[in-house]
């Protein structure tokens, strides 16, 4: 070999070089387990700390989404907070700090159309309610059940209207909709709720009635929004 073949090998290997840094360079020349950690490392790029996804998400920037979750997985740089639903974990000084409800639930759902509660939330209506929950209610319009995300149990409810956020008369509404749901004797709740009722302004609580849609809590409220 001749010293000017060798400098032009040595050339087109430094250019083949510099083309897979650049990641010019098809698939068919790296071979398949180079091009997997290039598209792994991609997908890597575009996670968040304390981001929650869906696989759907996920696979819009890898091209063998399930290989590539696994792998996030057993690296613990994704977590798997549901079927088919993973988070980033957020590092504090404290350790992993868990994903919010409300972000959890949205992932898990696909729609920001939803409104949690937790029934402990009732005790500050002051209308004798004291049991304390450790399960939240989201009312939604896309499932119904007990789901676990990220180790915490969740009570989804579907209705066909949801109210946009939770305020003392949509609280009020939700708890005369699930009276009979109550540990303590409704036969006392009910009575002090209504009074509860009657401090409260007439058009936002008629508004609440009318946004959560229940049929029981209009009923038991009729006396009061109707009177003069």
């Amino acid at each position: 070999m001749t010293e000017r073949s060798a400098a032009i090998i040595k050339e087109n290997v430094h250019e083949f070089l510099m083309r897979i840094i650049a990641n010019r360079v098809p698939c068919a020349y790296l071979g398949h387990w180079r091009c997997d950690m290039s598209a792994l490392s991609d997908l890597k790029r575009h996670l968040r700390p304390g981001q929650v996804y869906r696989r759907k998400d996920l696979a819009r920037w890898s091209n063998a989404v399930d290989r590539h979750v696994r792998q996030l997985v057993e690296e613990g740089r994704l977590e798997k907070v549901s079927a088919g639903v993973y988070m980033m974990p957020r590092k504090t000084r404290f350790g992993a700090a868990p994903a919010k409800p409300e972000k959890l639930v949205e992932t898990f759902l696909g729609d920001d159309r939803f409104l949690m509660v937790s029934p402990s939330a009732f005790n500050g209506l002051g209308v004798g309610t004291t049991q304390l929950y450790n399960e939240p209610v989201v009312y939604n319009r896309k499932r119904h059940g007990k789901f676990t995300l990220d180790g915490r149990v969740y009570d989804f409810r579907m209705r066909p209207s949801v109210p946009k956020r939770l305020s003392k008369e949509v609280l009020l509404v939700d708890l005369l909709h699930n009276l009979d749901r109550l540990p303590e004797d409704k036969l006392a709740v009910l009575p002090r709720a209504l009074e509860r009722a009657k401090e409260m302004d007439r058009s936002r609580l008629a508004k609440a009635v009318q946004d959560f849609g229940s049929a029981r809590a209009e009923r038991l409220l009729a006396p009061v929004l109707e009177r003069g």
